[in-house]
């Protein structure tokens, strides 16, 4: 292994990543264990994976006692954690005049309220350890511009972003670095119906520099880089992998 090589190998670490069933999360998970790490899929619904180095912890992440069973076992199998994705999301559109508060709670339940105890119980083991590591947060668009009818999931979103900035603020003296990636339009199940609308799909692709909507796999590189020593120097950073659509003007 050349020096480049060992820049971006992730041998040897352990790897949480949560709605990783399907979608950016399954492809995050699988692309973490291509770079050397051990990845535990973490998800309510069932998990089917089948490679080395892959684990599956089927879990309600909204609840405490789920959070707990989840580091539990990977502390029980691994003894450490060294790299937390929270990449699980949920968001629901609604009028905002007549929004639900019951998806509003549910929303930021998933969003929010998850990836602060998760963030925590997994900050706690690497302060501990001593060794540091590296916390990413899947954001959104929608943590940038305001969207309509989905106050919600901005929120959520928007909260999560300044959350990471926080947590990379108050525990970079360990040794723990925490950044965030924010996706653009990625073809997965939380945008069907979006992406097989051609008007729809045709109006946020006029939005986007690079004309395609994104691939799960395209986040790939961006969390590898940062939960790699090549970004040793990075922290409370955003990272828009979202075909220039942040970028954009006329």
């Amino acid at each position: 292994m050349n020096n480049l090589e060992k820049l971006f190998s992730l041998k040897g670490k352990i790897a949480l990543v949560t709605g990783a069933a399907r979608g950016n999360g399954y492809a995050i998970a699988n692309g973490l264990i291509d770079a050397g790490a051990v990845a535990y899929f973490v998800d309510i619904n069932p998990i089917e994976i089948n490679r080395e180095n892959a684990f599956a912890i089927q879990a309600d992440i909204t609840k405490r006692g789920g959070l707990k069973k989840i580091i539990k076992e990977i502390l029980g199998r691994h003894y450490k954690i060294d790299i937390l994705v929270n990449n699980a999301g949920r968001g629901k559109s609604f009028l905002s005049e007549d929004y639900p508060i019951e998806e509003w709670e549910n929303t930021l339940e998933v969003n929010l309220k998850a990836p602060f105890i998760l963030s925590q119980l997994v900050a706690k083991q690497m302060i501990k350890r001593g060794q540091g590591g590296s916390i990413i947060n899947i954001t959104s668009l929608g943590a940038e511009f305001g969207f309509p009818n989905n106050p919600a999931y901005l929120a959520s979103k928007g909260g999560l972003k300044m959350m990471g900035k926080g947590f990379a603020e108050d525990w970079s003296k360990y040794g723990i670095r925490v950044n965030n990636i924010c996706p653009g339009y990625i073809n997965t199940p939380f945008h069907e119906g979006r992406n097989k609308n051609p008007k729809i799909y045709n109006e946020r692709l006029k939005r986007m520099m690079i004309k395609r909507w994104g691939e799960p796999e395209d986040l790939i590189g961006g969390v590898i880089f940062l939960a790699s020593d090549a970004s040793s120097y990075i922290t409370g950073e955003d990272i828009h992998i979202d075909g220039g659509w942040t970028a954009k003007g006329l």
